[in-house]
């Protein structure tokens, strides 16, 4: 695999800097993000689940097809892909919006960080995955580095090393300040491009961007449209949570031992609602075609039988999961799926086809490569 753009920039930055110079918060956080010794073994960084290479999601197989990440610990598997970190800075804080009705934004498939500093925080300590054992460890491997100790000083203060919680904080707000730069939300697809004048759609581009639009004929729009069509900075998710009936992925269940259901929304410490179980949030579509494997627990590896999977739900004869040339296997959870939202109309073969290719519109600039892997 090449060394990520993102990578060569933070070597050079470190190659350039003089004793007596410090990091900008940015760059701080950058510097942190690609930083293995941040996880138990010195193994393990953001970037290796959220790789920029990638679409900031994990693509190594970790003997699962890359369904979900590989722990620090070289055995710990998850039950949940990793979200892409592109654009997450545009998710609203974990809130309940009373109009709607609804649990809307924060981070992770169940919005249990309400910000991206708070999911920041998150990987370090989490046992399965970088495995660091408190707050104190890792303040502890951050002092290690002068550069480190330096800019933490210049930026939050001189005494921030005084309080470790402090300090842990101020490291999520470094990365989290990162995550928030254009490398993580460039707008520049074809997409994008399109609306500038600069790039022509193809006719199956264009009849998947009717359809994708439209409530009358189909139910993308419901949750995966923020703004309206054709509207800038169009980030593709409402931000909301829903059970789409996605089936347990009994292929990871069988290597990661989990055997209790994914209770969704309802894993959240602040929600309580058993009417929230089985719905996760709604995941941006920018990069998703060059991001699977698919749905939060990466049961289906074709972009395409995602969208045959949502047809089945309005089409009498899309029985059949073409990547197990079986019947679709039942939801993982039953009592909550968004039935009202899945209605659309049914969709024939080349429309499903014209449904990728406008997905595929999505891509940032620096992924198109990825699109002919």
């Amino acid at each position: 695999m090449k060394k990520s753009n993102l990578l060569i920039s933070v070597l050079l930055a470190f190659s350039s800097l003089n004793a007596s110079e410090v990091l900008s918060k940015e760059t701080l956080g950058q510097v942190l993000y690609f930083d293995v010794n941040l996880s138990k073994n010195r193994t393990q960084s953001c970037a290796t689940c959220h790789n920029p290479n990638a679409g900031f999601v994990d693509d190594r197989n970790n003997g699962v097809n890359k369904m979900v990440s590989l722990g620090d610990d070289g055995k710990s598997l998850g039950d949940r892909e990793a979200p892409t970190a592109s654009y997450a800075k545009f998710s609203p804080k974990f809130h309940f919006d009373e109009k709607k009705q609804k649990y809307v934004g924060g981070q992770f498939w169940d919005g249990r960080a309400a910000t991206l500093e708070e999911q920041a925080g998150g990987p370090p300590l989490n046992p399965i995955e970088m495995g660091m054992a408190n707050k104190k460890e890792i303040i502890e491997r951050i002092k290690e580095n002068s550069l480190y100790v330096d800019s933490f000083k210049n930026i939050f203060g001189k005494d921030i090393f005084e309080d470790e919680n402090k300090a842990y904080d101020a490291m999520t707000i470094a990365i989290a300040s990162f995550e928030r730069t254009d490398e993580f939300s460039p707008f520049d697809s074809k997409y994008d491009r399109y609306l500038k004048g600069e790039y022509d759609l193809t006719p199956l581009e264009d009849l998947g961007k009717s359809i994708f639009f439209s409530n009358n004929n189909n139910s993308c729009a419901n949750c995966h449209v923020l703004k309206g069509e054709d509207k800038a900075g169009e980030t593709f998710t409402n931000y909301e949570y829903h059970n789409i009936g996605t089936p347990e992925n009994k292929e990871l269940r069988a290597k990661n031992g989990v055997k209790t259901i994914d209770e969704g929304l309802l894993a959240n410490p602040n929600v309580t609602d058993i009417n929230q179980k089985g719905k996760h949030k709604v995941p941006t579509l920018r990069n998703v075609a060059v991001t699977a494997p698919y749905m939060h627990n990466g049961v289906f590896k074709d972009l395409k039988t995602v969208v045959e999977f949502y047809d089945k739900y309005n089409n009498k004869d899309r029985t059949i999961n073409l990547e197990t040339g079986k019947s679709w296997d039942e939801p993982e959870v039953k009592d909550t799926i968004s039935i009202k939202e899945l209605r659309a109309n049914a969709l024939n073969d080349r429309k499903v086809e014209a449904l990728v290719a406008f997905m595929k519109l999505l891509t940032d600039k620096k992924y198109e490569y990825l699109l002919d892997k």
